[in-house]
């Protein structure tokens, strides 16, 4: 299996460099990763480092909680597609999920996908699946289809637990096949990998992606 075309070669420490950001985005275009996936701080210089090539430029939004509101994300969005991202990945609001206001929930999805679709660019929600009960998880995604989003993300990778495969199978399993998905949160190994895959998943995100790919 070429486990290179699925991965998001990732770093969102919060005290990475651009010195970190000009090695993931070398290091993508070497081993043609689909993209990177980096803060939206150093969109702009990605955008720049990447310009001639294949490689896409991935950012996040509302990233790691997903409790800001939806027009800060809104605006996120504009600043990091104008600054340069393909594709972005948005945390839901799992406040308003766990307050059961679901009319919010929906209309921050909705609004943050019509920002990013009017730009042509590609939307991932993160849903931080290990906080959520599968009734959650159910309604959350019922509302990805409606509305159309590129995406399903398991987690950040910040808030517990991240992809396994039963949660990549699950999501599958409530998906459309149109709607993608995306594991991410602790994907160490080049077997872990291959699992996820098996189970579902589209996109990995990877901050170990050089182990992984060359089998270490």
């Amino acid at each position: 299996m070429n486990l290179t075309k699925f991965i998001d070669h990732t770093i969102l420490k919060p005290n990475c460099t651009k010195a970190d950001i000009e090695r993931i985005c070398e290091e993508a275009d070497l081993y043609q990763f689909p993209t990177v996936c980096i803060p939206p701080f150093f969109v702009k210089d990605a955008a720049n480092i990447l310009e001639d090539k294949l490689v896409k430029v991935g950012t996040v939004i509302g990233f790691p909680m997903g409790y800001s509101t939806t027009a800060a994300k809104v605006e996120e969005i504009k600043r990091s597609i104008n600054d340069g991202a393909d594709e972005v990945d948005v945390v839901v609001n799992v406040c308003a999920i766990k307050s059961e206001q679901w009319n919010y929930v929906r209309n921050d999805i909705d609004s943050a996908t019509r920002a990013v679709h009017l730009k042509g660019k590609v939307i991932k929600i993160i849903l931080e699946t290990c906080l959520l009960t599968a009734s959650e998880i159910k309604r959350v995604c019922d509302f990805c289809t409606e509305i159309g989003v590129d995406y399903v993300k398991t987690s950040t990778g910040f808030n517990g637990e991240g992809a396994t495969n039963e949660t990549v199978a699950y999501l599958k399993s409530l998906l459309p096949s149109n709607i993608k998905i995306k594991a991410s949160g602790g994907i160490k190994s080049q077997n872990q990998a291959i699992e996820l895959i098996e189970a579902g998943a589209n996109r990995l995100g990877c901050s170990s992606s050089l182990q992984i790919v060359e089998g270490h």
